[in-house]
């Protein structure tokens, strides 16, 4: 009855919900940016008894809205920023919509949007049976710079919470035991000293000689870290013109394990080699440390809740338009669609997904700033079916569902899923004894550190202002 009852409640807000994904999409902004969404995600809650905080945590574009009273207190983390250079329209080919520099290729409309939802079910929920408890929407930008919520976290936006909860958009439907990464990204700027490339070069201190020993620097430290430990970089600046020496060149790089220490300890090998690098060519090495966070911890207890809530609420059927475009978008990566199929037990004639996988154990190696939440407080994480199956991460075709009724119908359901979860939370006690028990456990009475120094903050904002002109 609950279970109907809720999901009755989030198809009250469906025209609403479809309509603020879709402006969200209409008008992506990348991280920092999010002003419109933030102030659409706040108008319709407000709208609707929240009590909203703007520019929480003093990030402009982040959200604090409230209801209710009382412990315990449940919190939605909704997502708005979109990506560079994945604009697409709501279709089965490459088509980037002209003027629009960003792309929901990730989702995040349909996360907010859901997040809202299921803050507006819940709410209306704990009015009708005088529930105590209180219902938490978070607006958190940048989730792709991975510096968000750690931000937020710094502010203690999540101190008071008793319970998080998010959803994200992937191609198939489960609950998740897997440790996402946690990460450390810097950029190493290197100063030389210019010179003819023929004629002086022995004048020169050659700034791409630096980025290209500290490259294989870290191609020889791969043996020496934690084999779940990753390393990645890209070379971002590197002189001109080849007649001369560059006297600037930059590499950034992204740390990460699984372990937030692991990560440090490999991150401070690698400022070595980045000193190391500029000693040996005679240049100047400065280092602009741009974002971190920490590695998943999905609490089981959570999971179990939500994976219950999602076995017993039912997913919309596909409708032959739906499928058709899938199909239409599926063909670019026929094999990658095969090889779901098999893993997920499909008919290989599918192309959406529909059902409830076995709980996801492990991890692929992404990261996300939900981790710095999931160390705070006991969080779940879960996925629904908002894409054709083959859609590669960070692509186009993610951007065309999620402007599209594929993802709005996922998206509707993460809602339920979400609002359903935090009802069990607020009417079951012994669901946050169990969590608690399980979070101090895991946390083994570690305290969270926001990884992300103060003297940071301020760049982030700065390098991410929109630009006048």
């Amino acid at each position: 009855m609950r279970t109907e009852c809720i999901s009755h409640r989030v198809e009250h807000y469906r025209e609403a919900l479809i309509d603020l994904s879709l402006k969200i999409w209409s008008e992506p902004e990348g991280p920092y940016q999010e002003y419109k969404a933030a102030e659409w995600c706040a108008e319709i809650l407000e709208k609707h008894g929240f009590t909203v905080v703007r520019h929480a945590g003093n990030i402009a574009t982040a959200l604090e809205a409230r209801f209710g009273s009382g412990h315990p207190i449940i919190g939605f983390l909704g997502e708005y920023d979109a990506l560079p250079g994945l604009s697409n329209a709501a279709c089965g080919e490459k088509a980037p919509l002209p003027g629009q520099k960003y792309g929901h290729g990730c989702g995040h409309n349909l996360i907010a949007a859901a997040c809202v939802g299921a803050a507006l079910a819940l709410k209306d929920e704990i009015a009708a049976e005088h529930l105590s408890g209180t219902v938490v929407f978070y607006g958190c930008p940048a989730e792709e710079l991975l510096t968000g919520k750690p931000l937020m976290a710094r502010a203690g936006l999540f101190d008071s919470l008793d319970a998080a909860l998010v959803f994200h958009p992937m191609e198939a439907n489960m609950t998740t035991y897997g440790n996402m990464t946690a990460v450390n990204i810097a950029k190493f700027h290197y100063i030389g000293q210019t010179a003819h490339a023929a004629s002086n070069p022995y004048d020169g201190r050659s700034a791409l000689d630096a980025v290209q020993l500290m490259n294989i620097g870290c191609e020889f430290l791969r043996e020496h870290i934690p084999t779940d430990a990753k390393l990645h970089y890209m070379i971002t600046e590197c002189g001109e013109v080849p007649n001369i020496i560059p006297d600037k060149a930059s590499v950034v790089y992204y740390v990460r394990a699984p372990e937030r220490e692991d990560v440090e300890a490999v991150y401070e090998r690698l400022v070595q080699l980045a000193q190391g690098a500029a000693l040996m060519t005679g240049t100047e090495v400065s280092i602009e440390f741009q974002g971190g966070c920490y590695g998943g911890l999905n609490n089981h207890v959570l999971e179990d809740v939500v994976r219950q809530a999602m076995l017993n609420i039912s997913q919309e059927p596909w409708t032959e338009n739906e499928i058709q475009l899938a199909k239409e978008l599926n063909n670019e990566f026929s094999h990658r669609k095969t090889a779901l199929c098999r893993a997920y037990g499909l008919s290989e004639e599918a192309e959406l997904f529909r059902g409830v996988l076995p709980t996801l154990s492990g991890s692929d190696g992404s990261s996300s700033d939900v981790g710095d939440v999931a160390h705070i407080v006991p969080t779940a994480f879960f996925t629904t079916a908002c894409q054709n199956l083959a859609a590669p991460g960070h692509h186009w075709q993610i951007t065309a569902c999620s402007g599209h009724s594929i993802g709005q119908k996922g998206m509707l359901y993460g809602a339920k899923i979400l609002a359903k979860a935090g009802l069990d939370i607020l009417t079951d006690p012994t669901i946050l004894e169990r969590a608690n028990d399980e979070f101090q456990q895991a946390t083994r009475g570690k305290h969270y550190k926001c990884p992300i120094p103060e003297s940071t903050c301020t760049a982030l904002f700065d390098a991410h202002r929109p630009r006048s002109g």
